[in-house]
C-alpha cells in the first residue's frame, strides 16, 4: 500500500501557489484494507476514504469506463492491481495529472510540468472526451491561471459540442463551474474558450448572441457588444466584486442582443428587453436567488441608474422605491458596484469617474432622513400614510438633488 499527494496539489505547488486543499491515491490496498486501518468511507459512488486523524480525502487508485452521455455516464472500477499511471491517467489535464511521493519526488507520466513551464493546458488522452464538464473545468483553469488551451485540445472540445456532449450538462455541474470560474482572476478568459470552442452557444446563447452586435462608437469605443460584456465581467473581477455581481455584470447587458437591425447601433429599451433573457440563464442553471435577483434587477436598471442627473426628484425616488433600496440597502450597492463596472468596462476607459454611484447613495440617505414613524403617527387615515411617508422622504431627496441636477456637467 503507497500513498501519493496528486493533483491540484502538487499542481499549485509547482507554481509557487499556496495549497489550500491536499487530496491523495493508494495503490495497491483495496476498501477492506482502508477500513481495516480506520480509514472513513464518504459517498456511494467513488472508492473515497477520510483519513482517522487528518481527515483528508484518500481515494483508491481507479480506472473508468464510459457507460452513458454525460459526466454521470461512468462505472469505476478499483482494486490493488490498479498502478499510479493508470489513475493518473483518467484525469483531464497534463497539469492536474501530477503525483509526489513520500519523498518529494514528481511523478510525471504525462508531460504537466513541461505544460506547467509552458502555460498550456492540454487534455491526458483521448478519454477527455467522455465527460463534458470537462469543457468547463478547462475553461474555468484558462481563467485562473491565464494559460492557453493547446491546439489539440481545442480541437477535441470542439468535437465534443459537435456531438452533442455539451448537451448532457446538468444544471449543478454547469452552475458550480460557472460559479467558480467567474471567481478566479480573469473571468473573461472563461467565456472565451467557451465561445471558441462553441460551448458557449449551449450553455449561454444570449451571452454568445452579443458578439458581432455593434454599439454606439461615442460611448463604446469597443464597439462590439459581446467584447463589452468580456471587459465589463473582467473590470468587475479587477474590482474584487462579489459572486453575485460578477454573474450581473456577465448578464447586464442581453437585451442588445434582441435589438430591432434597423436601429442598430442604438440599443433604446434594451435594459428591459434583457430581462426576460435573464430569467431564462437563472431557470437555466438553477442560479442561486442572491445572483438571480442581483442580475435581473441590474439589466432592469443599470441605464436609469446611469441617468440620475436627467430624472426629477420624484422619478428618482420612485427608482429607490422600485429597486427596493429603503429595505434592501446593501443590494442597492452591489447593483451600483456593477453599474461602476459597466462604465469602465469599455476600450479606454478603465478608470471612468462615476459620480452617480455617490450621488445615489446620497439620496438613499437624505430620503431616510424622513421621520417616518412620526409621519405615520400624525396621519388619522391610514390609507394616507404610504402617501405621507412618500411626501416626506420626497422633500428630503428634493433638497439633495435639485442642486445636483441643475449644477453645470
Amino acid at each position: 500500500m503507497q500513498t501519493y499527494l496528486v493533483g491540484g496539489a502538487v499542481r499549485d505547488a509547482l507554481l509557487g501557489l499556496a495549497v489550500k486543499d491536499r487530496d491523495w491515491v493508494v495503490v495497491g490496498a483495496d476498501a477492506a484494507a482502508m477500513l481495516a486501518q480506520g480509514y472513513q468511507p464518504v459517498g456511494r459512488d467513488f472508492p473515497v476514504f477520510l483519513h482517522p486523524e487528518t481527515h483528508e480525502e484518500y481515494a483508491l487508485a481507479r480506472t473508468e469506463r464510459k457507460t452513458g452521455k454525460g459526466y454521470a455516464g461512468f462505472t469505476f472500477h478499483a482494486n490493488k492491481s490498479v498502478t499510479l499511471e493508470q489513475d493518473l491517467m483518467r484525469r483531464d489535464l497534463t497539469i492536474n495529472a501530477m503525483a509526489q511521493d513520500k519523498d518529494g519526488r514528481i511523478i510525471d507520466p504525462f508531460g504537466g510540468q513541461a505544460d506547467l513551464r509552458d502555460k498550456i493546458l492540454r487534455h491526458v488522452s483521448p478519454a477527455f472526451a467522455e465527460d463534458p464538464v470537462r469543457i468547463l473545468r478547462t475553461a474555468r483553469f484558462a481563467a485562473r491561471y491565464g494559460f492557453n488551451v493547446a491546439e489539440e485540445t481545442m480541437t477535441l472540445m470542439k468535437q465534443m459540442v459537435a456531438d452533442g456532449e455539451a448537451d448532457a450538462l446538468v444544471a449543478e455541474r454547469v452552475w458550480q463551474e460557472l460559479a467558480k470560474g467567474l471567481m478566479e482572476q480573469q473571468p473573461r478568459r472563461m467565456i472565451e474558450v467557451l465561445r471558441e470552442c462553441g460551448a458557449l452557444k449551449i450553455i449561454l446563447p444570449e451571452v454568445d448572441a452579443l458578439f458581432g452586435v455593434p454599439q454606439r462608437a461615442e460611448h463604446h469605443p469597443e464597439i462590439d457588444s459581446g467584447i463589452h460584456t468580456l471587459m465589463t465581467l473582467q473590470r468587475a473581477a479587477d474590482l474584487g466584486l462579489s459572486l453575485p455581481e460578477r454573474y450581473a455584470a456577465l448578464l447586464h447587458d442581453l437585451g442588445k442582443a434582441l435589438t430591432p437591425p434597423d436601429i442598430l447601433p442604438r440599443h433604446h429599451g434594451h435594459d428591459i428587453a434583457g430581462v426576460k433573457p435573464v430569467q431564462a440563464v437563472n431557470r437555466r442553471w438553477r442560479v442561486p436567488k442572491a445572483c438571480a435577483e442581483l442580475a435581473e434587477l441590474v439589466c432592469r436598471w443599470h441605464i436609469i441608474l446611469h441617468s440620475v442627473k436627467t430624472l426629477r426628484s420624484d422619478t428618482a425616488l420612485d427608482v429607490l422605491q422600485r429597486t427596493d433600496a429603503f429595505r434592501r440597502p446593501d443590494r442597492f450597492q452591489t447593483a451600483l458596484n456593477v453599474c461602476l463596472a459597466d462604465v469602465q468596462g469599455r476600450l479606454g476607459r478603465e478608470r471612468e469617474p462615476y459620480p452617480q454611484m455617490a450621488h445615489w447613495l446620497a439620496l438613499l440617505s437624505a430620503a431616510n432622513e424622513a421621520d417616518t414613524a412620526a409621519v405615520a403617527a400624525s396621519c388619522t387615515d391610514p390609507a394616507r400614510i404610504p402617501e405621507a411617508v412618500r411626501r416626506a422622504r420626497l422633500a428630503k431627496l428634493q433638497a439633495v438633488h435639485e442642486p445636483y441636477r441643475h449644477a453645470a456637467v
